[in-house]
């Protein structure tokens, strides 16, 4: 694009008779490098006298009593021919600026394991697209999410804040069961979400998959998912708006099956498709957002969230297999990584989108036991051990990522899924907006391959109040926290505290709390001071065993409309 500029500018630099100060192409230039900057905005199209052309200084003035139009029909015609070429070459220093923004794709499997990419160990299934991809770009083995199962972590890679503040802290259900836990009955459309802020700088924005931050069950009055940020938008059964919903078909079955068909009610158009294609579905929608973005010269931001891997597996009936849990789940998961290959393959193919987008992709929380595996890591789907916060994330970019950092592992950085939005942001050239306050921190560096750098802050987590015991795992801790190599556990209180060295035990196998007190108590002040200041939820009265419990959550407002916080009140009551 800028050679395009450069030859077309310089055969009408004597018509358009502007310096070089104020010609069209050292302004595309200025505005690539301060992406804000609209032409309107420019000082020089300011307070101009009426009829003036930008850039053209005071001789292209249009005023009756002094333009040379009149004089003669030529010096009309070439003072029209300037102000069409002017024009062109303006709208060409847009699409140049588009151009120059890069393309974000964020992938957010349901329910996969660290360990289930082949290049992340997985020897029981193969997942050569998601290999490609990782051979190409960089494997990051510290990465978190900031819950342990999927509505909350969810909202915190939406928003870049922990789940918590915005009281999702556990899989959005139906309404009588969300307020027992606490919550929300959807993601407040206030919250900071990425996609609305890349919006409003010009992004085409587009939501592919699983949303479950709102719209489920009987909830169907919950904002539609567009109002969010979104242009586009096609989810599943747990999502307001259109939606692809499930076929099955299994061995023996003469004709297929449907599975939440009563979130037909929660808008649409619905479609219907076999479950074991639907992540291609989604991929078709992706790439035909794509093509759209592109010819409307715009960069585009999307979110392909697919939930063929969270359970019922239902993978095509020629790789059925000898039905076990474990079998139809890697089924599915190999069936998944083919289907991404269309997707990848045409960003890899078109050079314009190769080297100008970044593809970042990862689970949203550790596996369901006897299906997906943690690798090295304790626990699963639920708890806060390494299993179920801990994330397999590939960044791939090879315009954006250092070039001699492709295919390497990154086994140093820590940090979470919180810290992509600000960061994601910062690679689009987007200042945050004012008055939001993100608990992730930006990471660039460290995505693009140009540092080995950790968040600087601490990460906490809190369990979801309904899983004081999950997957046979036995009581729960309820809060965890890691600061540098150090791993925290412990209840509510504090008490049954667990302190794990991920330097040299990343399996959590021997707990060193015994004879760290010091470092416990350092901690354990860090982490019940974080809980505290987050909105509660039922988690302590629901682990208590305590029956007919009524979670209320009254937000009280200042008549200006400052929030003084939230109470909870129990209140027994037959439900």
């Amino acid at each position: 694009m800028r050679t395009l500029l450069t030859r077309l500018a310089v055969p009408w630099s004597g018509i358009l008779r502007s310096n070089p100060a104020s010609s069209p192409v050292v302004s595309c230039r200025a505005r690539r490098s301060n992406p804000e900057i609209l032409p309107a905005d420019r000082p020089e199209c300011r307070d101009r006298p009426t009829g003036e052309i930008s850039g053209l200084g005071p001789r292209a003035r249009l005023s009756a009593a002094s333009s040379p139009l009149d004089a003669h029909p030529r010096s009309s015609a070439a003072a029209w021919l300037r102000l069409c070429c002017f024009c062109f070459l303006a709208l060409l220093c847009v699409k140049a600026l588009a151009a120059s923004r890069p393309n974000i794709v964020l992938i957010y499997v349901d329910d996969m394991g660290w360990g289930d990419f082949s290049c992340f160990g997985n020897r029981d299934a193969s997942t050569p697209q998601v290999d490609r991809l990782a051979a190409e770009g960089i494997r990051f083995t510290q990465f978190y999410v900031n819950a342990p199962i999927c509505s909350p972590s969810r909202c915190a890679v939406a928003t870049g804040q922990y789940p918590q503040r915005w009281r999702i802290t556990s899989y959005l259900s139906n309404r009588a069961d969300n307020d027992r836990r606490g919550m929300a009955q959807w993601l407040d459309p206030k919250a900071p979400v990425l996609a609305r802020i890349l919006r409003q700088h010009g992004y085409a924005t587009g939501h592919f998959g699983k949303w479950h931050l709102g719209g489920q069950r009987d909830v169907d009055d919950a904002p539609p998912i567009g109002e969010y940020g979104f242009d586009e938008t096609l989810t599943n059964f747990e999502g307001m708006g259109a939606k692809l919903l499930p076929l099955t078909l299994k061995p023996g079955d003469a004709q297929p099956g449907r599975i939440w068909a009563d979130a037909e009610r929660l808008g649409g158009p619905v479609t219907w498709m076999q479950r074991s294609e639907i992540t291609g579905g989604f991929v078709k929608a992706a790439l035909d957002f794509i093509n759209r973005a592109v010819a409307d010269g715009k960069p585009f931001y999307i979110n392909l969230w697919p939930d063929d891997v969270h359970s019922p597996y239902w993978p095509p009936v020629a790789k059925w297999g000898d039905g076990s849990k474990r079998g139809l789940y890697l089924a599915v998961l190999e069936e998944m990584d083919r289907q991404f290959g269309r997707l990848f393959d045409h960003i890899r193919n078109t050079p314009a989108l190769r080297d100008n987008t970044l593809i970042l992709l990862c689970s949203d929380n550790g596996p369901e036991a006897g299906a997906g595996s943690a690798g090295p890591f304790r626990g699963g789907k639920a708890t806060l051990y390494e299993g179920g916060t801990r994330s397999p994330l590939v960044v791939w970019g090879p315009g954006l990522v250092a070039q001699d950092k492709a295919g390497t592992r990154n086994e140093t950085s820590v940090f979470a899924a919180f810290d992509l939005p600000p960061s994601l942001l910062a690679v689009a050239g987007v200042a945050a907006p004012a008055d939001v306050a993100f608990d992730g921190e930006n990471v660039v560096p460290v995505l693009l391959g140009q540092s080995a750098a950790s968040r600087t802050a601490p990460l906490f987590w809190r369990r979801p109040p309904d899983r004081k015991r999950a997957y046979g795992s036995g009581r729960l801790p309820d809060l965890s926290m890691r600061e540098g190599n150090w791993k925290l556990l412990c209840e509510y209180d504090g008490t049954r505290p667990q302190l794990y060295d991920l330097g040299a035990d990343p399996g959590e196998s021997v707990n060193r709390a015994p004879e760290q007190p010091e470092l416990v108590a350092q901690l354990t002040r860090k982490l019940l001071g974080w809980n505290r200041t987050m909105p509660p939820d039922t988690g302590p009265v629901l682990a208590s065993g305590k029956p007919n419990v009524l979670f209320i959550a009254i937000e009280d407002r200042h008549p200006d409309g400052i929030s003084l916080g939230s109470q909870l009140r129990d209140a027994s009551a037959k439900r």
